[in-house]
């Protein structure tokens, strides 16, 4: 029997607290009803159902199902959850996994349950609503602007000033939601050298050394085994595919070119993969789902390495289907030898699917890289690339750990 709680329509003159259908209202003190009528008037109704394995509860138009043994996990009371360091006390494994609430009562703000051995758990509804399952499902992880070249130069983003960015935490708060919205931003007049533009990186992250250094110099003389180290054009790409977890962000900055060309190439991976998911579902969840090996082997100077990074071309959040990261190197692919007969060539066509719309023109945003402007680019979402170049051309960069940067961005109040 469904169990309802009412407190905004109980004793309301000319209408009935019973739901439709039947049920019953929760039992409540005058007191407590008159009290929720004047300090609570828009309280949302709250309905409750318990069944043999979870309890069923409706409220803020979400329909949840709490498992026992979760509800009983989850206690936030003094003696299962230290609220100083915001970890569990409460040992999981000692939950007997059969175990049901003696009693239920729910009120106005508060589902409380009293369990066998006479512990009472209270839990706020909002907080139920945020953090169950179905609640989770309605949410967004990362709020995002999905952009094409002309979404974005519309946008007019601003460029945030090093100083303000260095000293401030309005101007940092500033760029990184920029950063959050875009997969992109800027910083200008930073003093072209590589130790300046480490002192930037290190404003938001930790950086992340890799088999390329800690910070690196980056110029056509092919000291690395990679096409990036010539003056050739790049495809759109994210790097480090090869790795289990691909570096979360890239940052550039142009230190010197003398010559011509060398534009850099910014693609939204997010929104182009949104065009896939419009207009063929079926080949977006093919892409989400099939793993594939990306490797980089280099035999170059006093440089070995063989790395194999595995993973499907889009992450997704299986509970939402939100989008977090997209693996895509052509350059870098490895055999495909994950994938059956039966699947491989829907693969292809997907795959196609996808490519066409990473290379629609209006999706190729270019953007001229120069000495004092500093570019931080989210490899998980955005690809870059360039076009070919003539002359000396320079450029020093880094990956950051992408928990510092989000870390960092919580910490200032954002969304991350």
């Amino acid at each position: 029997m469904w169990c309802w709680r009412l407190p905004a329509l109980l004793r309301a003159p000319g209408r009935s607290p019973w739901p439709p259908g039947g049920g019953k209202v929760c039992a409540t003190t005058a007191t407590t009803a008159t009290r929720a009528r004047h300090d609570a008037p828009h309280a949302l109704p709250c309905a409750w159902q318990l069944h043999r394995d979870h309890l069923e509860l409706r409220y803020a138009n979400t329909l949840m199902r709490l498992d026992f043994v979760w509800l009983r996990d989850h206690c936030r009371s003094a003696s299962c959850y230290n609220s100083k360091t915001n970890q569990r006390s409460l040992d999981t494994a000692s939950v007997d996994l059969a175990i049901k609430p003696k009693a239920v009562r729910v009120d106005e703000t508060t589902l409380f349950l009293t369990w066998p051995d006479g512990h009472v758990t209270r839990y706020g509804l909002e907080w139920l609503v945020k953090n169950s399952y179905e609640g989770q499902k309605q949410q967004v992880m990362h709020p995002r602007i999905l952009w094409n070249a002309e979404i974005y130069r519309q946008a007019q983003i601003p460029s945030v000033d090093c100083r303000s960015f260095l000293e401030t935490d309005e101007g940092l708060k500033e760029f990184l939601q920029n950063f959050l919205l875009y997969g992109i931003a800027f910083v200008e007049n930073v003093t072209p050298t590589k130790e300046d533009t480490e002192v930037l990186a290190e404003r938001i992250s930790l950086i992340r050394e890799t088999i390329y250094g800690r910070m690196w110099y980056f110029t056509s003389d092919f000291s690395r085994g990679d096409t990036a180290y010539t003056k050739l054009a790049l495809d759109r790409h994210t790097d480090t595919t090869y790795f289990q977890e691909p570096c979360g962000i890239q940052v550039f900055h142009c230190l010197k070119h003398e010559g011509t060309g060398g534009r850099t190439l910014l693609v939204d991976g997010f929104y182009a993969a949104e065009q896939v998911l419009q207009q063929a579902p079926d080949q977006f969840e093919l892409l989400s789902k099939v793993p594939l090996k990306h490797e980089y082997v280099e035999n170059v100077g006093g440089c070995h390495n063989h790395m194999i990074g595995v993973g499907p071309v889009l992450n997704v959040y299986p509970w939402n289907n939100e989008l977090y990261l997209i693996r895509y190197n052509n350059y870098d692919r490895a055999v495909i030898n994950t994938v059956p007969y039966d699947v491989v060539h829907r693969w292809y066509a997907a795959h196609r699917t996808l490519t066409t719309e990473l290379r629609r023109p209006e999706n190729e945003l270019w953007v001229k890289l120069k000495p004092g402007k500093a570019l931080f680019i989210d490899n998980w979402r955005v690809l870059h690339g360039r076009e070919a170049f003539t002359g000396y051309r320079q450029l020093c960069g880094c990956y950051l750990t992408r928990d510092d940067v989000l870390n960092t961005a919580r910490l200032l109040g954002l969304q991350a």
